[in-house]
């Protein structure tokens, strides 16, 4: 099978969770790529309620409100009018709970948020009472999982399902690109897994500090699987209830 060179990719599909601080800043970086190279972004949905669901609890679905996966819900119906809908959604409440402090998984706040947005608040409750929005979130959630995947960010280009970049600082301009092209340049090698730089004490404590917004305003625990740092995103799930 032949390789796909980054001037190739025209399509990325952005599987994301809004509650993921790591994917909130991805996100940021990928737009900054997707803007000067005009490529299209399909986000896509990946549940870190689900994925870390403890035996006997209740999956996301089966709440009347359920942090991660309600935003999703309504993320899922404006996807159905607009994509860009749904990038401006996630844009706007990613900020809110990562940058912001606020609490976008609140029914009130996502619809004061819409609203910012000159989108209908109402989409909350539509959301709340469409339960066809659940299927399309299993499917894309469920795409992940068959590919390997574990958490978000997962970019899919292609077939190919890539975890990351993981990073703090998203670059912009130039360096965003240089980083774009060491992403794309992995499609060339089909089995290079990973690379991981270590974190010393000094990265922990950037990380808790620029968290420190979402690490207020969430309203979930952190399940630690060493897979980034102790209080890693991608392994976040709703608090019990």
């Amino acid at each position: 099978m032949g390789t796909m060179r980054d001037s190739d990719v025209t399509t990325v599909d952005f599987h994301f969770d809004v509650m993921c601080p790591w994917a909130y800043q991805t996100s940021l970086w990928m737009r900054d790529v997707r803007d000067q190279l005009g490529l299209t972004v399909n986000w896509r949905f990946f549940s870190l309620e689900e994925v870390n669901l403890q035996k006997g609890k209740k999956h996301p679905w089966e709440r009347a409100w359920s942090y991660g996966w309600s935003m999703m819900q309504v993320g899922a119906i404006l996807r159905r009018t607009n994509m860009a809908d749904l990038d401006a959604w996630y844009a706007r409440a990613g900020r809110a709970l990562h940058v912001e402090g606020y609490k976008p998984h609140e029914p009130d706040v996502a619809r004061h948020l819409l609203t910012e947005l000159d989108l209908d608040p109402n989409t909350v409750d539509l959301a709340m009472s469409d339960s066809s929005t659940h299927a399309e979130i299993k499917a894309e959630h469920q795409r992940v999982i068959d590919a390997g995947g574990f958490g978000v960010p997962t970019l899919f280009i292609g077939e190919q399902a890539l975890f990351g970049p993981v990073l703090l600082d998203p670059p912009t301009g130039d360096a965003a690109l240089r980083l774009w092209d060491a992403v794309t340049s992995w499609l060339e090698f089909p089995h290079l897994y990973e690379i991981q730089r270590p974190k010393t004490g000094v990265d922990q404590d950037k990380i808790v500090t620029t968290f420190r917004p979402y690490l207020e305003a969430r309203d979930w625990v952190s399940i630690d699987r060493g897979a980034v740092v102790d209080l890693e995103p991608s392994n976040s799930t709703q608090g019990n209830r």
